[in-house]
């Protein structure tokens, strides 16, 4: 700058000159004097001064090079009052159109559609996520995403009617947990799976493959999306979203959430969680009514397919709540168990009275559930598919507030034999706390597994094999506690197919052990000695001596002394056995 108050100004590298401004022109300071394209981008030249253009060295077309001279200005004072078409700033235009298509696919911007929610006494997609996750956490992937129909509307209704095409999804912490968290959004055609949402799962999916970030499903809505016209898609299935979420469910742990219908693709993402939770609402099916109908059936409503009341008794629901929040709540305790991080609220409930847990008359039934409830942390346990495969329990809780998976056998439901149900729900129990990394806790109380006719029509040999694989396998650290009944390859089934397979396998003192139920190992064994004596009063006699000392035999005290278990315990002290799951 020389004394006049004038200024060379220079380009800042080279380039070609696509506008300049006119000899005599005012320009405000930092507004540009020369423009130069380099590389297909703009670089202005200014001045640091409110100026008035004294030369102007090039023009447009020309070439320049870095530092060449391009123009002079002189200071002016009181202020330039220039062009002002330069202040237009495009950026803060192109975020205003970012928020205004966002701002669509919230609440408040669709009163009508909330209150029709509200109305049926549900909650948003939207507030179901704000309740599930930290606040100030979420980063939600593709909220500008609209419905593939842009030949049949126009983009400004599908802005408006199609927010997110349907599906809400990010990456959240849920009490600190970093997630993956999606959700169907209803009041957006119905929760129908569009071409755009499925490639969000699909991208939300690898994501959690790729960060090993357990995965969140709220599922409501049908599936495929009729009426998607770009693209060049004919049917559809080669989407891979399905094919994801599959492979992830033996790496992440995957919690699915329903509060209303849930049909055909909706279902089969739900179907395919580990943890399935619902409400008194809920309706689960592969086909909703316009497939049924479509498919010649006839006409069904949609609270005729897949009611609770017949989808707990079949296992396809795992936990069953009163409704959308309590629903949310469920999976904020589902996630803290299987994610493994201690408690901070330990209350340790009294062990004493553990000791008459199980009567001594080793007839009589008892509470298998209010054993467990004097061993774990209190009001720790959340159990899982309670009314099927009735004869074993399979839960999750804490111990000294440590997650741990819970295994037992429950002696008033077919005296604790384990049948096809039971087996089917002790080998996806096990397969899915395998994927979570939970050590796993055996309460053993069983006559072996459910025999007779009938149950072999429902697969059990199969099941029972599948049962032997699932427990051989695991990986996790694992203890069996036998507190009455360990007989035959129902009790071993319960020890990862073995006793000496966990890490610790001991009993109480009322426990009683053999190779198959005692009576029938007598009349089997001992049947030409028993046929030979033809007093049938005598015979009786034999038989009841013979049992009662394979009784004698087979008490735990006998099998630890033979070293086929480890010890006979307290009953007071299997918590402390149990802390063998949690070694270092």
């Amino acid at each position: 700058m020389n004394d006049l108050g004038a200024q060379s100004l220079s380009s800042p590298l080279v380039g070609t000159v696509i506008r300049v401004a006119r000899t005599g022109e005012t320009i405000r300071s930092g507004r540009p004097v020369v423009i130069v394209e380099s590389m297909k981008m703009e670089h202005p030249v200014v001045a640091d001064i409110d100026c008035v253009v004294e030369t102007v060295s090039v023009a447009v077309g020309d070439q320049v090079a870095a530092g060449q001279v391009v123009a002079t200005v002189v200071a002016v004072t009181g202020g330039a009052r220039g062009d002002e078409s330069d202040d237009v700033q495009p950026g803060v235009d192109a975020l205003e159109e970012v928020t205004r298509r966002r701002s669509y696919g919230f609440d408040v911007n669709r009163p009508d559609a909330v209150a029709k929610r509200h109305a049926s006494g549900r909650r948003t997609a939207r507030e179901n996520i704000a309740h599930l996750v930290d606040e100030g956490t979420f980063r939600e992937y593709g909220p500008l995403v609209v419905a593939a129909q842009r030949r049949r509307r126009s983009i400004e209704e599908l802005i408006v009617k199609t927010p997110g095409d349907g599906l809400v999804g990010g990456i959240g912490d849920v009490d600190g947990v970093r997630c993956v968290v999606m959700t169907y959004d209803y009041m957006v055609m119905a929760g129908t799976q569009g071409h755009q949402n499925h490639r969000k799962k699909d991208r939300l999916f690898e994501l959690a493959a790729r960060l090993e970030l357990p995965v969140i499903v709220f599922c409501e809505g049908g599936g495929g999306r009729p009426g998607e016209t770009d693209g060049v898609t004919v049917a559809g299935l080669d989407c891979l979203a399905f094919a994801l979420l599959a492979k992830l469910r033996a790496r992440v742990p995957i919690i699915g959430v329903n509060t209303g219908y849930c049909f055909a693709g909706n279902a089969a993402l739900f179907a395919m969680c580990d943890v399935r939770i619902a409400t008194d609402k809920s309706y689960v099916g592969m086909a909703g009514p316009a497939m049924i109908e479509g498919g010649g059936l006839g006409r069904v409503e949609p609270t005729e397919i897949g009611p609770v009341r017949d989808q707990t008794v079949n296992g396809v629901l795992d936990v069953v709540v009163a409704d959308d929040a309590a629903a949310v709540d469920m999976t904020k305790t589902v996630l803290a168990l299987v994610c493994g991080e201690p408690g901070a609220d330990v209350r340790r409930p009294d062990p004493s009275w553990l000791a008459d847990a199980v009567p001594g008359n080793r007839r009589q039934v008892y509470d298998m559930r209010r054993l467990l409830a004097g061993v774990f942390d209190i009001d720790s346990i959340l159990e899982f598919r309670p009314a099927f495969g009735r004869s074993v329990i399979t839960a999750l809780a804490r111990l000294e507030g440590r997650p741990v998976a819970v295994v037992a056998s429950d002696p008033r439901h077919l005296g604790g034999a384990i049948d096809t149900d039971g087996a089917r729900t002790l080998s996806r129990f096990l397969a899915m706390v395998e994927t979570m990394g939970l050590p796993v806790a055996f309460f053993c109380d069983t006559p072996g597994f459910m025999v007779g006719p009938d149950v072999e029509r429902t697969g059990l040999v199969v099941a029972a094999g599948d049962l032997f694989v699932a427990g051989a396998n695991l990986s996790v650290p694992f203890v069996t506690v036998v507190t009455r009944k360990g007989y035959g390859l129902g009790a071993q089934a319960l020890a990862g197919g073995s006793f000496k397979a966990p890490v610790a396998t001991v009993a109480w003192p009322t426990s009683e052990f053999g190779g198959m139920g005692l009576e029938g190992f007598v009349r089997l064994g001992y049947r030409d000695e028993l046929a030979a004596i033809e007093d049938p009063v005598e015979r009786q006699g034999a038989h009841d001596r013979m049992v009662a000392r394979m009784y004698e035999i087979g008490r735990g005290v006998n099998m630890a002394d033979h070293f086929e278990i480890d010890d006979v315990i307290d009953p007071a002290a299997t918590a402390d056995w149990l802390g063998l799951l949690f070694a270092d």
